[in-house]
């Protein structure tokens, strides 16, 4: 009774808390969320990764939170920041939804939802790697979805975390390259050549990727004029 009453409460107290940050989801802006977080001085780090992780956890917006950490912690310690915020935050999602519905999730699963989850739980590590590289999905969205499976947390963490760097460090560094732009830093069109190279590295990843997993075809060849078939 006791555990039902926790979950109830949780519920209640997740589905409030994201109404609340939609509702002002429009005033998150980088620049009043940059200067916020360095009025907080050496305690800045830690006070971004808290807020990103709750951003995560409440469905907001991830991208104006990787631009300010590019801009505010440079392109380095941005994306050590940035990852490990939306790492934390994709983790509490994760546990959330497996304390609050994994159970039920295993018992209402049939048929063709049955299937896609058996797939995913087998391909385990090498699914989240997939999903990390090839944003398939809303990235809030697919962290309370994985907490239905059956996947481990440690591979959930670890391969979520490794392979959300490509893309990260790619936005992290074009936040850092635009704050640049607007204070007018020395190398300014190496940085700005920079992020646009890595956006294009990270738009064609999906390809990529796909044809990783497609793996090589086997090219059958057709028979040439004047072969005659055997019996």
């Amino acid at each position: 009774m006791n555990k039902k009453i926790l979950r109830t409460g949780l519920v209640l107290l997740l589905v409030g808390g994201i109404a609340l940050a939609m509702n002002y989801r429009d005033q998150l802006d980088a620049e009043q969320l940059t200067l916020w977080v360095e009025s907080f001085g050496m305690a800045g780090p830690l006070v971004f990764m808290l807020i990103y992780a709750a951003a995560a956890v409440l469905f907001l917006p991830g991208s104006v939170l990787t631009l300010a950490g590019g801009a505010i912690f440079g392109p380095l310690w941005g994306t050590l920041y940035n990852l490990t915020g939306a790492t934390l935050g994709a983790t509490l999602a994760f546990l959330i939804s497996r304390y609050l519905a994994a159970d039920w999730a295993e018992q209402k699963s049939g048929g063709r939802v049955k299937q896609l989850k058996d797939g995913v739980e087998a391909e385990g590590w090498r699914f989240i790697a997939f999903v990390r590289l090839v944003p398939l999905f809303p990235f809030n969205v697919l962290n309370y979805a994985l907490g239905l499976t059956r996947i481990k947390l440690s591979h959930y963490i670890i391969t979520s975390y490794l392979c959300m760097l490509p893309g990260g460090f790619a936005y992290t560094y074009l936040g850092y390259a635009g704050r640049e732009a607007v204070a007018g830093g020395e190398g300014l069109i190496q940085k700005i050549l920079m992020a646009v190279a890595l956006l294009a590295v990270v738009s064609f990843m999906p390809r990529i990727i796909s044809r990783m997993r497609q793996g090589p075809k086997m090219e059958v060849a057709e028979p040439q004029r004047g072969d005659k078939e055997t019996d």
